[in-house]
């Protein structure tokens, strides 16, 4: 193998699942942003992080309110998720401009996404300032998921689901299965 040298600065895990965050401040003003830099951080409570940048809207909302929505969209959301990430909650209703439709949540006040199949209600419980960004741990408190991308045993199934990823500068849909969890223990 060759290897390159790249910038050290350069974050290269590849490839990140684009959500659409919603939030809302203390006087309930809410927001959509787009946010790639996310991860399942514990099972067991439920735990997500999500890293947002300094410079950005959101950012005060989430630290206003506690809380926050991860929304998955699907593939054909693109568009409106591309939109979100790029334009300021500050300047502009991205739910009205993009058509996207707010729905209450169950658990806090951030709104859901209703076109978004899975929507998980988040409670912030740690914040980490780690340079340019802040780091949100949110634990899950309600879990939604549209009836529509579910199996016959009531697990998400994703070519109906149809999530989409970013990777370096483009979106990308799921491909194919390739293997299951445990599926090469016995091979080696």
């Amino acid at each position: 193998m060759k290897v390159s040298e790249v910038p050290t600065s350069t974050p290269l895990m590849y490839p990140y699942p684009v959500s659409l965050v919603t939030c809302v401040d203390a006087k309930g003003h809410d927001n959509i942003i787009t946010v790639a830099w996310i991860g399942v951080l514990c099972s067991e409570p439920p735990k997500i992080g999500i890293g947002i940048r300094k410079l950005r809207y959101s950012l005060g909302l989430i630290e206003q309110s506690g809380e926050f929505v991860v929304n998955i969209p699907n593939d054909k959301l693109v568009e409106q998720s591309d939109y979100c990430g790029f334009v300021s909650g500050k300047d502009v209703d991205k739910f009205k401009k993009t058509g996207l439709t707010r729905e209450p949540a169950k658990k806090v006040r951030a709104p859901l996404i209703k076109e978004c199949p899975v929507n998980l209600e988040c409670v912030v419980r740690e914040k980490l300032d780690l340079g340019s960004h802040i780091l949100f741990v949110g634990e899950v408190v309600k879990t939604n998921v549209d009836e529509s991308v579910l199996d016959a045993k009531g697990k998400i199934d994703f070519v109906k689901a149809t999530p989409f990823i970013f990777n370096d500068g483009e979106y990308w849909g799921i491909g194919k299965k390739i293997g299951f969890n445990g599926y090469a223990k016995n091979k080696f």
